[in-house]
């Protein structure tokens, strides 16, 4: 069974949201574990740009977002150059509506271990990519998730000097898809002890 976390706004579409800090450390769990983000995007005449949704920043995190019309999921292990990754499609997006999607599937064999990001646009791969590792715990103490536009620090260095990158089309949803969590019982009860530890440091 999965379960649907699903941020929507109906209108003109979907507005960036702010969560608080014990919701990053869901959210990490829900990609790094085998989870699925999505966007549902209308795209304008010409192109659109900025970020769909994002959690963490440049010290660690995730976005998904477009960048020259390309959609593109980041991935920040650390602030290092070598810890940023990117599995980008080549190609911009028509104008009219799409479903963005990553397909995060994580390797297992216990915590920070190594995933594999498929990029979807229609349910079509348009892009692949490894991540040797993940994000043990948690991805911050003082960022945000943010949906349509990126309040922290980026993820990537690229878009930081278009902060917050605000989405320039229209956001219609977004959804985070949970899978079971490809972790024994005993390093769920190792991740869980220290999820409780980085809560109580913020208190």
């Amino acid at each position: 069974m999965t379960l649907r976390l699903l941020l929507t706004q109906s209108g003109q579409g979907l507005k960036s949201r702010s969560a608080a800090l014990p919701t990053i450390y869901a959210f990490r769990e829900a990609v790094d574990d085998g989870g699925t983000p999505a966007a549902e995007v209308t795209i304008p005449q010409g192109e659109a740009n900025g970020v769909l949704g994002t959690i963490g920043g440049r010290y660690g995190g995730w976005a998904l977002l477009l960048m020259e019309g390309k959609p593109m999921f980041a991935y920040a292990l650390s602030n290092q150059s070598q810890h940023k990754y990117r599995v980008a499609s080549d190609q911009p997006l028509a104008p009219g509506n799409h479903i963005i999607r990553v397909k995060f599937d994580y390797e297992g064999g216990g915590i920070g271990k190594g995933a594999t990001a498929t990029l979807l646009v229609d349910e079509k791969e348009v892009a692949q990519g490894k991540i040797p590792q993940t994000v043990g715990v948690r991805f911050s103490l003082d960022e945000t998730f943010d949906i349509g536009q990126d309040t922290g620090t980026p993820v990537l260095e690229e878009y930081e000097s278009r902060m917050p990158f605000a989405f320039t089309g229209t956001l219609k949803k977004f959804v985070v898809v949970l899978q079971p969590q490809n972790l024994s019982d005993e390093e769920r009860r190792r991740l869980h002890e220290e999820l409780a530890k980085a809560l109580m440091a913020v208190q």
